[in-house]
C-alpha cells in the first residue's frame, strides 16, 4: 500500500514537476500541465492514461485497483486505490501519466538522460 508521502516523493522526482493544489487536494504538474492528483478521499489517485480504451482495459483487468466515476466519463483519466498498489507500480503509473502530459522537449531530455 502506498501513502500520500510516497505519491509526493515519486511525483516530485520526475523532471520539471511541481506540486500545486488541485480542487483543494495535492496535485502534481509538469510545466503547469496536471498529470496526477490525490482525490478528496486521501487514498485515491487520479492519473492520465493514453485514451479511454486503455482506461477501460485497466478497469476491466483489475477493478479492485482501477476504477472511475461518472465525473470522469469521456476523459482519459483513471482512479487508482492506494491500497491496491506498491511503490514500484506507483512509480510506473505516475511516470506514464507524466510522460503523457510532459512537453516534447522535457520528455526528450528525460529520455536522453535515461538512455
Amino acid at each position: 500500500m502506498v501513502t500520500e508521502d510516497d505519491v509526493r516523493r515519486v511525483a516530485l522526482s520526475l523532471p520539471r514537476t511541481t506540486e500545486k493544489p488541485s480542487y483543494g487536494t495535492p496535485g502534481f504538474r509538469v510545466k503547469d500541465k496536471g498529470f496526477a492528483r490525490i482525490r478528496e478521499e486521501g487514498d485515491v489517485l487520479v492519473l492520465w492514461v493514453a485514451d479511454e480504451g486503455e482506461k477501460d482495459g485497466l478497469i476491466a483487468s483489475d477493478p479492485d485497483k482501477f476504477f472511475t466515476t461518472p465525473h470522469y466519463d469521456g476523459y482519459p483519466l483513471v482512479l487508482v486505490r492506494f491500497s491496491a498498489i506498491d511503490v514500484d507500480e506507483l512509480t510506473e503509473l505516475l511516470t506514464e501519466s507524466w510522460r503523457l502530459r510532459a512537453p516534447k522537449r522535457v520528455l526528450a531530455e528525460f529520455d536522453a538522460a535515461d538512455g
